[in-house]
């Protein structure tokens, strides 16, 4: 999300974009999302996660597309504007399930749930047009991240209350003044739209929709796994802003090309993408690593949610592996804290906490 160059640029433009001012919500106490249309009697809710071919971002994908494949709450499916593989950033690629095109002729009445994470080609009128008809159509559509700038171009969002990235909210303020945007909740359900904070507010927000599919107990079950005690709406938002160390860690971190290194995030069958996805987008935002997807052989490989990978390269021996968990064990804290701790311990707590700063992640202590 961040260049070495929009870092820079970044704190000599920022200010608090303020936003409208509410007590945060009780830990815990946050409610389910917007109820879709019912579903047909005898089928599951049809949730649709869109990527474009061209660079979606990792987490805002994945983590909602495996959670509800997860959960088995819904018929879920993986999209892309067009026929061929989803580029992610910052690392792998990935096979949809379908394009837009093949869904709509399949299922002429729409999904029930629409999921749109972050892309680089925001402004894509083919992207905007697919999902406000989507909502047209009775979806409740789900911006993830910088996905709000998909809703906000469909008009989406006029008249409601909205969250960002914290990057992007003043900017977001300036293009779109018919929306309400605050800072002070991990995700905003308004009417039928639904926006999130940054890149890890993926994981509460999909256990919300777990929640609103198939109950509390099964989204209690779900963040079992996930280190997750809760994923109520609550969050310190005026928190997370680009200071002087973060662009100091950065500009060090890219500078010192003799310290890069490569890790290769190893596609195995049955390998739990999530963590993969979380790890793997969380290493790549150093500026210290570059992550590559690799396989024993050419072709998809399939992984615990369904999703199915392509790797960038075949077999490497020699390359340092992504360190994670394969497991799809519980885990006693949350996933992203102990991917941070383990960065720390890499590359020294500055980085980490730069990382969580893109992630939009409060930092623990060790």
């Amino acid at each position: 999300m961040l260049t070495t160059v929009a870092v820079a640029a970044a704190w000599s433009v920022w200010r608090d974009p303020g936003g409208v001012p509410a007590p945060p919500s009780p830990r815990g106490q946050a409610g389910p999302l917007t109820a879709a249309r019912p579903a047909a009697a005898g089928r599951l809710p049809r949730v649709a996660v869109i990527g474009h071919n061209a660079n979606t971002e990792l987490t805002d994908f994945v983590v909602p597309y495996a959670v509800l494949k997860r959960s088995g709450a819904a018929e879920v499916w993986a999209l892309a504007l067009d026929p061929g593989p989803i580029r992610f950033f910052p690392a792998l690629r990935a096979q949809p399930d379908a394009d837009i095109a093949a869904f709509d002729a399949h299922y002429p009445d729409g999904a029930d749930y629409v999921i749109v994470p972050a892309v680089h080609e925001d402004a894509d009128p083919r992207l905007s047009a697919w999902v406000r008809a989507q909502a047209g159509k009775g979806a409740v559509v789900i911006g993830i991240c910088d996905g709000v700038w998909v809703l906000a171009r469909a008009g989406l969002l006029d008249g409601r209350q909205a969250v960002s990235h914290w990057y992007s909210r003043s900017t977001l303020a300036r293009d779109f003044p018919a929306v309400r945007w605050r800072q002070d909740r991990r995700y905003i359900a308004d009417g039928g739209v639904v926006t999130t904070t940054g890149v890890s507010a993926s994981i509460p927000v999909s256990l919300a929709l777990v929640e609103t599919l198939a109950g509390r107990p099964r989204a209690q079950t779900v963040a079992l796994e996930l280190g997750q005690a809760h994923w109520d709406d609550a969050h310190p938002g005026q928190d997370f802003q680009l200071g002087p160390r973060h662009i100091y860690t950065a500009a060090r971190n890219a500078t010192a090309f003799w310290r890069h290194e490569t890790l290769q995030a190893r596609l195995t069958a049955g390998t739990d993408d999530l963590r993969l996805a979380l790890t793997a987008d969380a290493y790549a935002r150093s500026y210290r690593t570059s992550v590559v997807g690799v396989a024993s052989e050419p072709g998809p490989v399939r992984l615990a949610s369904g999703l199915a990978y392509l790797p960038d390269q075949v077999s490497s021996a020699d390359m340092p592996s992504l360190p994670m968990d394969n497991t799809l064990a519980p885990t006693p804290t949350p996933l992203l804290d102990g991917i941070l701790r383990g960065m720390s311990a890499r590359y020294g707590r500055a980085t980490a906490g730069f990382v969580a700063l893109q992630l939009e992640y409060p930092m623990r202590e060790p």
